[in-house]
């Protein structure tokens, strides 16, 4: 024969000779919960604070309520046959129903265990909620936006989130932040050879004084120069929305001189990007020394090309020239 169950029902009803605050108090310390919660047993309702025990139980949950002043009963727990959880699984006094063990649907009313979906209609309640929350703040004038309360804790912030981002970024050399154009990185890398190359001759005239300074000097000046260079083409990158760690592509055989040719040809982001807002507009000063770069560099490239030739003519006249073997 199946044992009689019972609950444990409180309808705010107070011990005689307690003072109300005094009973919250000692309620707060039993089911370690706060006033906020303890609060809503005093809402003039019967709440059933614990379900499904044996008599000895309730008892002992009785003794414990009226102790802390809440005069509450023990009643049959008609629906305790009917429940799928078995006595192990029933909750324990710190997690009662009233507390933070169960929840309401915000869509269909579903009282349940706390869980992050509901049982009865699948809904995902954060998201549901903040859902509901930015449909009615989303146009103002409606009757949701309206009746959205000001103080609401789901309401859209007044503040702003996010820093303000600047119409254009600023410039600097010696960083790996920010972001250049083409133009830019062409007018940046001339300068840089420049001053490479005046470096260098400091560095041979300290050469003929005393080696070792030359050599030291040599050293700083390729590791400077590489630095910088670094820097110049994280920001070429940057503009393209690219990380800068493709720089390592330059160590690559071929590949090293695929990839600064799309440096030089690919444009950059027209607004701003994961790496910040597009750089200012090209000066004349800018314009003049990409041009400059790119006179060199094809004259170079002419002039190389041209010598090439000028050696293969030499070596194919001087085998006509040679007389035969006998």
């Amino acid at each position: 024969m199946t044992q009689p169950r019972f609950k444990i029902v409180f309808d705010g009803e107070l011990m005689p000779e307690v003072a109300l605050e005094t009973a919250k108090d000692n309620l707060a310390r039993l089911f370690k919960s706060d006033r906020t919660r303890i609060n809503s047993l005093f809402c003039g309702n019967a709440v059933a604070i614990k379900r499904d025990l044996q008599e000895s139980e309730a008892d002992q949950y009785l003794a414990a309520l009226h102790r802390a002043g809440a005069k509450a009963r023990k009643e049959p727990d008609a629906g305790a046959s009917m429940s799928l959880l078995g006595g192990k699984d029933a909750e324990t006094l710190g997690e009662t129903p009233q507390f933070a063990a169960t929840m309401v649907c915000p869509k269909c009313g579903q009282q349940q265990r706390k869980a992050a979906s509901c049982a009865a209609c699948g809904i995902i309640i954060g998201k549901y909620i903040a859902h509901q929350a930015l449909f009615a703040q989303a146009t103002p004038g409606t009757p949701d936006h309206a009746a959205a309360p000001a103080n609401s804790p789901y309401a859209t912030p007044k503040a702003a989130v996010a820093k303000a981002l600047p119409a254009v970024g600023e410039l600097n050399v010696f960083s790996l932040d920010g972001r250049i154009g083409r133009l830019r990185y062409l007018a940046w890398s001339l300068m840089l050879s420049v001053a490479f190359a005046g470096i260098m001759a400091v560095v041979a005239i300290a050469t003929n004084i005393a080696e070792t300074l030359g050599l030291v000097l040599a050293i700083g000046a390729v590791l400077g120069t590489l630095v910088v260079s670094v820097q110049i083409g994280a920001q070429r990158l940057h503009d393209v929305g690219w990380s800068a760690w493709l720089l390592l592509l330059n160590i690559v055989p071929v590949v090293n001189s695929l990839f600064w040719i799309l440096m030089l040809v690919l444009p950059g982001s027209a607004g701003a990007n994961r790496y910040g807002p597009p750089p200012p507009p090209n000066s004349i000063a800018v314009k003049v020394l990409a041009g400059l770069f790119l006179i060199l560099l094809f004259g170079g490239l002419l002039s190389l090309f041209l010598g090439g030739f000028a050696m293969l003519g030499i070596a194919l006249s001087g085998l006509e020239l040679s007389p035969p073997s006998p």
